[in-house]
């Protein structure tokens, strides 16, 4: 038995194959694309000075980082982490509320999942990393401190970034996360990083909520650590 279409049908039924193959190309990209940086105009502000150390990453790394070749980073089995910074000047659209919030969420999601791979331990010592990170709003004129993370029974249960307040982040203009990772009893530097991101073309991004780029870059600068720690410490990657 055969089945006639009107002409409207049909044109709607040709047109599903294109459908299905934009659709297709939009889920394809990534949640979240990286910025390239220009080493000569960076501002790290929570870095500072020590940024004159790093050197562009490869296609799976920080835009810029540094790696200490000389670190014996298989002794390296604990990681302490510091509070978490947010770093804006007077012209961010970031509020203190939602710097608080981005400050906390950065933490409590590192700690987790840095903890499938190593002891979290609160005091410095023997095969200790001590890691110091940092978001930075590098839409801001000059970034000055403002936020720290801060453990208030509220935000320990932070599991996403929809409870923050209103504002939008500004990831357009340039947000940027800066990393530090030192022997806890020496200081000696072990590794450095900025990234910068912005949110990526997926299609699972088109439909989100508007703090859904936020989380997407937070949670990839996470994954990037991670990553990189457990490899290096398990000898497995190269430096």
């Amino acid at each position: 038995m055969s089945i006639k279409f009107k002409n409207s049908e049909t044109k709607i039924l040709a047109g599903l194959p294109l459908m299905m193959l934009c659709l297709l190309l939009l889920s394809a990209c990534s949640t979240t694309q990286k910025v390239a940086i220009n080493q000569t105009d960076l501002n790290c502000a929570f870095l500072g000075s020590e940024c004159s150390m790093l050197t562009p990453g490869g296609k799976d790394e920080a835009g810029l980082r540094y790696i200490n070749s000389t670190a014996n980073w298989t002794q390296y089995n604990k990681v302490l982490i510091d509070p978490v910074t947010f770093w804006a000047g007077s012209s961010s659209t970031v509020s203190p509320s939602n710097q608080q919030m981005l400050a906390d969420y950065f933490f409590q999601q590192l700690k987790a999942q840095l903890g499938e791979k190593f002891e979290i331990v609160s005091q410095a010592g023997p095969g200790v990393i001590k890691l110091d990170l940092a978001i930075v709003d590098a839409s801001s004129s000059t970034p000055l401190l403002r936020s720290i993370s801060m453990l208030v029974p509220q935000a320990r249960v932070l599991s996403s970034l929809k409870y923050l307040a209103t504002g939008t982040y500004p990831f357009v203009g340039g947000a940027q996360g800066e990393v530090k990772a030192t022997d806890s009893v020496s200081g000696e530097i072990l590794a450095l990083a900025v990234d910068k991101r912005i949110g990526g073309g997926a299609f699972s991004n088109a439909f989100q909520w508007k703090w859904g780029d936020a989380e997407n870059v937070v949670n990839e600068w996470i994954n990037m650590i991670t990553t990189r720690l457990s490899a290096l410490t398990s000898g497995t990657a190269p430096q």
